[in-house]
């Protein structure tokens, strides 16, 4: 069996001290690559350093977060893409999106600054991870102006209905990446999945957050994600090896820099 966690911080502070055992751990549970979506600028450096350690196992994105985007955005935006001057590392752009949950105060910011990383994205070939919060019908209107371009990616921890995951699939480039959420006592996502094809979802950790059942309340690591992919199996009545093996074949067809 082989693994693909397809969206991690494993650069965090949370995993200064045992970054080394998180990655045997992760190892050990068949997790054979773990992608890393960055966040923001300070985030860029323990990115790369933990690409550097580990070769052929961390594989880093480059992506401002729509939660750290504020009034210096398009600073930041400038220092990130002359990161992405060729030859890059960058296997993806992300971790991109919208998210309106928490504060509006820079909606309109976010909206240009996610179209000018979609930009990157068409410029250099990659995919995109998406992320979104509160903002589903936002990113749709967003998303539509580019249905004539071949953008590829991940709709990252989806969690929504039936309804929107037939919208956001209807974007024929894109996998569902679903993460531990599936674990949880009172989720829905169980029902929605049924209805969705598996040749179109990844798996995710989302470490540190969101971790599966019995770790929720945790911090996640890549390890636990063999939880997730438990439940996923359960779900689309097949073995954990078959199930596995096409996440797999997944991830490397939406992440072609990967092979």
């Amino acid at each position: 069996m082989r693994i693909i966690d397809t969206h991690s911080h494993l650069y965090v502070p949370e995993f200064s001290e045992d970054i080394a055992d998180v990655v045997e751990r992760a190892q050990a549970a068949a997790v054979e690559k773990v992608l890393l979506p960055n966040i923001n600028a300070e985030s860029v450096g323990e990115m790369l350093a933990l690409c550097r350690c580990w070769p052929d196992f961390f594989y880093p994105m480059m992506g401002l977060h729509p939660t750290d985007v504020n009034e210096d955005y398009e600073k930041v935006l400038d220092e990130m893409e002359q990161l992405l001057s060729d030859p890059h590392p960058f296997i993806a752009i992300g971790e991109v999106g919208l998210d309106y949950y928490w504060d509006k105060t820079y909606f309109e910011e976010q909206k240009r600054a996610l179209k000018r990383q979609i930009g990157w994205a068409i410029c250099k070939g990659l995919p995109l991870m998406i992320h979104t919060r509160s903002a589903h019908q936002e990113l749709m209107e967003l998303l539509s102006c580019y249905k004539n371009h071949s953008l590829t990616g991940v709709f990252h921890s989806f969690c929504g209905t039936k309804e929107e995951a037939t919208e956001l699939l209807e974007f024929e480039g894109f996998m569902l990446g679903i993460n531990g959420v599936l674990t949880f006592k009172n989720s829905q996502l169980g029902q929605v999945l049924k209805e969705v094809p598996l040749d179109r979802v990844v798996i995710e950790t989302d470490a540190p957050y969101l971790s599966p059942v019995p770790y929720r309340g945790k911090r996640n690591e890549s390890a636990y994600i063999v939880n997730t992919l438990r439940k996923m199996a359960e779900i689309y009545g097949s073995s954990v090896e078959v199930v596995a093996e096409q996440l797999y074949r997944n991830s490397l067809n939406v992440f072609p820099h990967l092979r």
